[in-house]
């Protein structure tokens, strides 16, 4: 979809104590800073402030900055979406953009080891405007049989998600990602690097989309194809299909019983 407007609301804590403050003034600038790069403006919003945790014996216990913003995108043809699982059998899986070692933050580092500092994944407005250019041309050109971004979770999370989304698995070599970026197989799995994307296109359009992510500067890499019953990783492991969406879509059912 092409985007048209966000909106947002913006959970902070105190104005009052100068952390949050700083927090919240920061966080209005780089939305101003994003919307401003990719043209999208601000419709409407709301803030919400003095969001404390309560917790006992704290002096200061302050959420963390919580910008949530929903972004308001158009179809010209509803027909054409894009899903962000692969459906086909032998299509090759891209991979749009670089990755960088960039793990503080990300849900690994929570999940892994309960830490949660350091510098975030570095923002690159233009990469990002670059990309979606690609995306949506992709997509208004219809190359691409599934896409799907790179976000919380990194790689790993992305390619779980693709493959249980229609059920179809596929085999992913890591090797050419890791010598062409400089990174390891587990920042390559779990890097949060940003303005990255999995995309899935059969054979007869790969060199197509390869052309057009080139045009706007945008690194492509193939990691793979599709295929199979399992998500096979190669040097990390085989995860079958079923197993992946059992454990995706029982999350919430196991969480509250």
């Amino acid at each position: 979809a092409v985007p048209l407007a966000i909106t947002d609301c913006l959970n902070f804590g105190s104005p009052e104590d100068p952390g949050p403050m700083w927090q919240l003034v920061e966080a209005i600038g780089g939305l101003a800073e994003a919307c401003e790069t990719l043209e999208v403006p601000v419709t409407g919003g709301n803030v919400s402030l003095y969001n404390s945790t309560g917790e006992p014996g704290l002096i200061d216990s302050a959420i963390h900055p919580t910008p949530v913003v929903g972004v308001l995108g158009v179809f010209d043809d509803v027909a054409r979406r894009v899903p962000s699982g692969w459906q086909g059998e032998g299509e090759s899986v891209l991979l749009l953009g670089t990755t960088r070692e960039e793990l503080s933050g990300s849900a690994w580092a929570d999940v892994a080891h309960q830490h949660l500092g350091g510098l975030p994944p570095r923002a690159d407005l233009e990469a990002e405007r670059a990309l979606a250019t690609v995306l949506i041309g992709s997509a208004a050109e219809q190359l691409g049989s599934a896409a799907h971004d790179l976000s919380e979770g990194g790689l790993a999370q992305a390619l779980v998600e693709a493959v249980a989304r229609f059920g179809v698995g596929a085999q992913i070599s890591l090797t050419a990602l890791t010598e062409r970026d400089g990174v390891d197989a587990a920042t390559a799995l779990f890097s949060e690097s940003q303005a990255r994307a999995l995309v899935a296109v059969p054979a007869e359009h790969e060199e197509r989309l390869t052309a057009l992510a080139a045009e706007h500067g945008v690194p492509v890499l193939r990691l793979g194809t599709t295929g199979g019953n399992a998500l096979e990783i190669d040097g990390v492991g085989s995860f079958a299909v079923g197993e992946l969406r059992d454990l995706r879509e029982g999350t919430l059912p196991r969480y509250f019983g």
